[in-house]
């Protein structure tokens, strides 16, 4: 790719530190997801708020695979998607309708989005039930989350409405026969959401596959709720997740930080 920005022409010095933090965390955040499988070919988005500034945001490069983005390739756009960092690639646009739609709209918590379409998730919202509260992770999310039936691909502005009506005040929109939306208003909590949510989908895939499921008591959840929410608040909100995966993908390869 002829407009692609070369490795020693890294960003850092030429943006404020707040911003150059977000590109690096947020680098290392799609090449996570890769390491983690959570990829899907070049397209999905992770997106994050840059700090200190209104309405603008960070973004992969389209057309590049999660395991070649970098700090400095990632793309500063506004809210409706327009390119406003001065990035040869493009982005997209279509594909952030549903991201703008909810940072527009909901303020600090969304400021880091993602979207995926791994095989578990997907196959959770394609089930007719949704999430079962069936073991550990899943219960987490009981009544946590909001459902939003399919309407197609995700690309129309009118949509957003009727998106952020079903995610409610909740973090989590598993989008029915599509995938799930996480947000947070960090990048380590976003994270760290998604991680045990792909958890909770990934185990009731395969306990519903030797029949009929052992579902937990309402009443048990809600102790496990009410326990989990202090062990969360002693655990960073997803600091201590996130920083050691970007150890282990670093371990693989570090030219995120470029």
């Amino acid at each position: 790719m002829a407009t692609q920005l070369k490795q020693s022409e890294s960003l850092e010095g030429q943006v404020s530190k707040e911003e150059w933090q977000a590109r690096l965390d947020l680098a290392a955040c799609y090449r996570i997801f890769d390491h983690l499988g959570w990829s899907e070919s070049i397209y999905n988005h992770i997106s994050l708020k840059v700090p200190g500034e209104k309405d603008t945001f960070l973004i992969n490069p389209f057309g590049l695979l999660y395991d070649e983005v970098t700090a400095s390739n990632l793309v500063k756009i506004d809210v409706e998607g327009n390119n406003v960092g001065g990035s040869p690639y493009m982005v997209n646009k279509a594909g952030f309708t549903q991201h703008a739609y909810f940072h527009k709209h909901l303020g600090e918590r969304a400021n880091a989005i993602c979207h995926v379409h791994t095989t578990a998730t997907m196959a959770v919202c394609s089930h007719k039930h949704g999430l079962l509260p069936t073991n550990f992770y899943a219960c987490n999310f009981q009544d946590q989350i909001g459902y939003h039936d399919f309407e197609g691909v995700t690309v129309r502005a009118e949509e957003g409405e009727r998106l952020v009506k079903n995610l409610g005040d909740h973090t989590i929109l598993m989008l029915r026969n599509h995938g799930p939306v996480v947000m947070d208003k960090g990048i380590q909590g976003m994270f760290v959401k998604m991680w045990a949510l792909q958890r909770a989908c990934e185990i009731q895939v395969a306990t519903l596959s030797q029949g009929e499921a052992n579902v937990v008591p309402q009443e048990v959840v809600d102790v496990h709720q009410r326990d989990l929410s202090v062990m969360q608040a002693q655990g960073g909100a997803g600091v201590f997740d996130f920083e050691a995966w970007k150890r282990r993908v670093s371990k693989v390869d570090d030219s995120w930080r470029s």
